[in-house]
């Protein structure tokens, strides 16, 4: 029954890519996947790995009709993207479930098209939650869902269900070292890809804040490299140009130790009272303010703790 009522629901996205990708890990396929429906009038949510760079987007329906999309906008945060078929006639959205009440050992129903076979369905169970990929652009995806429900190329963009035949999931990895499915995918919660999807479709884009660094964390090895006076925290690596953090006068390392123009860049040791022990514990502390936001950051700068006042502004 969950089948019968989900597949309508479920298409077969064409994208014309500039050039094929190769296997990778996490596994990202360009150039073929899958969609869900989630308008009557032709909003369909998928990967963005999926419609990337496609100069033109075919959709094929369960009953073998095709048509044309067009792409509405891409989030690749969060390996999340809209696309809106041209389509004559109403469509059968689906059914959105909540991702927050999911738990371990429970059904789950993954339907798509691996390597172009329409509609095929494949069973297995919720195995973990709150798991971590590491997106195209290097940021963190969180809460990801882990199954054994067998996902294979051009799985990605599709649902993944529950017993009531809700997508509590969009398949979006795999994790094997040979291009194969190992028992090991991974979907981004419905509740992440709704918030996204809704954002794209109103926006074009999602807003993130952005303070304009790149760092390094302060571990063993670069501890020993740099010569740090602490052991945990981001060191301040490049600022980019016109930044929040270039106005507030924080200041990038230059040149390398045993240099003669060596200097060292502030470690930045806590954001908004928070401390940031990892660069990538600094970026999830920004990502839960907002645009326009004055926040403190404290760095080690010549030996002294101080505070630095920068005001977020959008992501580029």
């Amino acid at each position: 029954d969950v089948v019968i009522e989900a597949k309508n629901s479920v298409v077969h996205i064409s994208a014309k890519s500039p050039q094929d990708q190769d296997f990778v890990h996490p596994f990202p396929v360009e150039g073929v996947g899958s969609g869900v429906i989630i308008s009557p009038d032709g909003y369909i949510l998928t990967n963005d790995h999926v419609v990337v760079n496609s100069p033109e987007l075919k959709v094929i329906f369960p009953n073998g009709k095709e048509y044309g999309a067009k792409l509405v906008g891409t989030d690749p945060s969060t390996d999340i993207a809209v696309i809106k078929a041209e389509v004559p006639i109403v469509l059968t959205p689906a059914r959105l479930g909540n991702s927050d009440g999911i738990k371990p050992g429970q059904m789950a129903i993954a339907i798509g098209n691996p390597f172009r076979l329409d509609n095929s369905v494949t069973v297995g169970v919720i195995s973990a939650l709150n798991r971590t990929l590491r997106a195209s652009n290097n940021f963190n995806i969180k809460g990801v869902i882990q199954t054994d429900a067998a996902v294979n190329p051009g799985n990605s963009g599709g649902p993944l269900l529950n017993a009531r035949g809700e997508v509590i999931g969009i398949n979006t990895a795999i994790f094997s070292n040979t291009g194969g499915f190992l028992g090991i995918g991974f979907a981004i919660p419905i509740n992440t890809a709704r918030r996204v999807a809704d954002e794209l479709i109103q926006k074009g884009k999602v807003t993130r804040p952005w303070l304009g660094i790149t760092g390094l964390s302060i571990t063993r090895e670069v501890n020993e490299s740099f010569n740090l006076p602490v052991s945990k925290g981001v060191l301040v690596m490049e600022i980019v140009p016109n930044s929040p953090a270039e106005r507030a006068g924080l200041q990038r390392t230059r040149s390398r130790p045993g240099r003669d123009d060596y200097i060292r860049g502030d470690i930045i040791l806590a954001l908004d009272g928070e401390p940031t022990d990892t660069i990538d514990r600094l970026v999830d502390i920004i990502l839960t303010h907002k645009v326009g936001d004055r926040l403190e950051v404290r760095v080690l700068r010549d030996g002294e703790e101080r505070g630095v006042e920068v005001t977020l502004v959008e992501r580029p």
